[in-house]
């Protein structure tokens, strides 16, 4: 009885080549692609939730630290309560210290919760850290800003700026920050919110992260430094 041959090694070879050549056809091409498009989105989210996450800056209230459309990234791997001052922090607006405006587009909101689209600051404020948990932060008879009784001097400021023409005394409660702009004259900050709930005070729990740098424009293209050289020989707040 005759046998039935086996495929010769060869053959095999050239069968699988051939089968491998095949067109995959539009659904194999969509689920290739759309795999990798979803893996992008799923990785853009957890880098933007967990460690790093880009914010555009649509006003004048950092200058010249911070310009209109500059586009920078905070690093969100920190601990919140080892924060410093002289940081310049990101903060969720809990207290409505901003104007309410209309809402983004759809497309435009969810390009921003996964991290693809730099946030806006609708919710967000940037500003840097004047005040601790404890700190007495006020204002000097020359409009400077001291610091449990030191009073320091701010090479961020905007020029020409004076450090503060509103007046103030006040103690940093615990869990709260008091912040600032640096275009004193140009920041609806700390100071402009005194008579309301939050007193001007923010809650530590509601900063999204730390400035970290410059990615947008490229000319501008650069880490930011968290200016707290200016605040040494501050003591601890007392007691």
């Amino acid at each position: 009885m005759p046998s039935t041959a086996s495929p010769q090694p060869d053959q095999t070879k050239t069968r699988r080549s051939a089968e491998e050549k095949k067109p995959r056809g539009v659904w194999g091409y969509v689920k290739e692609y759309g795999t990798i498009l979803i893996a992008a989105l799923v990785i853009s989210f957890l880098f933007k939730t967990f460690i790093m996450r880009a914010f555009y800056i649509p006003s004048g209230s950092m200058e010249n630290t911070l310009q209109i459309n500059d586009r920078i990234f905070v690093n969100k791997m920190i601990d919140k309560n080892s924060l410093k001052r002289g940081d310049i922090v990101v903060f969720h607006d809990e207290a409505g210290w901003q104007p309410a405006t209309s809402s983004p587009n759809i497309i435009r909101k969810g390009l921003e919760f996964v991290g693809v689209y730099p946030g806006d600051s609708q919710h967000y404020l940037v500003k840097r850290v004047i005040g601790l948990p404890g700190d007495r932060v006020k204002t000097t008879a020359d409009g400077k800003i001291s610091v449990n009784g030191k009073t320091i001097d701010e090479p961020y400021l905007y020029p020409g700026d004076r450090p503060s023409e509103i007046q103030f005394d006040v103690t940093v409660p615990a869990g709260k920050l008091w912040v600032m702009g640096d275009h004193r004259s140009h920041s609806a900050d700390s100071r402009y919110h005194m008579g309301e709930e939050s007193k001007g005070f923010i809650p530590v729990e509601s900063v999204e992260g730390t400035g970290w740098f410059i990615a947008l424009p490229l000319d501008r293209i650069g880490g930011l430094s968290s200016g707290d050289s200016a605040f040494d020989g501050v003591p601890a707040p007392s007691p």
